[in-house]
Order: C-alpha cells, then sequence, then structure tokens
C-alpha cells in the first residue's frame, strides 16, 4: 500500500452486548483492509483483547484503544492536521469524493457509527461519505470504503510476527503454521 498516510478508525456508539460481535468486526475489517488504529468509543474491553489476540497468532501491529470521549479525539486529529471522514448513508457519493480524500496529504480518521450519530459529527467531519443511500452496515462501508481508498493493495500487506498463513486453495482450508 503506497499512500503513505495512515488511516485510524473511531467508532462511535456502542449498545453494550448488542454491538460487541459488530463493533469486534469492524475492529477486523479495519486491521485486514489497511488501517493502522482503532478507538472504540465506549466499548467492551474484551474486544481489544480479542484483536491483540488476532494479532498475536495472525500477525501485524494494528491497534486498539478504548476511549471515553470521541469530540477530544477528533479535537486533538484535526489539531494534528489530520481529515475527519464520516462514513454515513447521508453523505456524498463515494465514488464522486474518493479521489479527493486520496488527494489529501493528510492522515485520515475514519468514523463508523453503531446508532444515530450526533449532528455535530456531520459538521466536523470533512468528507461524509455515503457508500450507498440504503441501509446498511457500518462492516460493509467501512470495508468498501478501504478498498477504494487503498486500490486492493491492501490484500497484499505482509503481517511480521505471524504464527499462522493462509494457504490460497481452490477447495477446503489451507493453513500453515509458522515456527
Amino acid at each position: 500500500m503506497s499512500s503513505g498516510k495512515a488511516i485510524h478508525v473511531l467508532r462511535i456508539g456502542h449498545r453494550l452486548v448488542r454491538d460487541d460481535r459488530s463493533t469486534t468486526h469492524v475492529c477486523l475489517v479495519a486491521r485486514a483492509f489497511g488501517a493502522k488504529k482503532i478507538y472504540i468509543f465506549d466499548g467492551d474491553p474484551q474486544v481489544k483483547k480479542t484483536i491483540e489476540d488476532v494479532n498475536k497468532r495472525w500477525g501485524g501491529e494494528f491497534e486498539v484503544g478504548i476511549v471515553d470521549d470521541w469530540r477530544q479525539i477528533i479535537k486533538d486529529w484535526k489539531r494534528r492536521g489530520g481529515i475527519i471522514v464520516h462514513l454515513t448513508m447521508y453523505g456524498l457519493r463515494l465514488d464522486d469524493v474518493i479521489d479527493d480524500v486520496r488527494k489529501s496529504s493528510e492522515n485520515i480518521l475514519l468514523v463508523v457509527g453503531a446508532e444515530k450519530v450526533p449532528k455535530e459529527l456531520y459538521i466536523k467531519s470533512d468528507f461524509n461519505i455515503a457508500v450507498g443511500s440504503q441501509p446498511h452496515s457500518e462492516v460493509a462501508a467501512l470495508a468498501v470504503f478501504l478498498d477504494r481508498f487503498f486500490r486492493g493493495e491492501e490484500f497484499k500487506q505482509v503481517y511480521n510476527h505471524t504464527q499462522y498463513r493462509v494457504i490460497p486453495s481452490q477447495k477446503g482450508k489451507h493453513v500453515e503454521k509458522i515456527t
């Protein structure tokens, strides 16, 4: 991946128990699709442990931070010169603005919600981007955005310190243990 930008994800809105699986999937997608870190607002600390276990087995240095103030994350990100990209079904069409996001020289904070997000997020974001204009999963929106942003190059990344590697196969599951 040659963009040279760091992409972090901010997950806001976590409904206890109900969103544990979805938040875990947001983390897994962020990790596998090229983001460097995720901040989870008001989330279950167990999610962080789960992702750390994934890193241990499958490699990589993806970070998970549990935060108690999402507004401060946005404020700090902007203070450091980064841009805020809010993924929402109410924003501008992804295909119409992805090149503008790629051309920006700043690091990117992608924001995905779990429930209705506060209006102020729409105002504070540099881009409000719609992956589609129908109700859909924030997991899907994150995956589509990252794949479009990196143009598929995220799947070529090599993870360091891995214990396992998938061997591509037409049929069956083939995993190699790395010694």
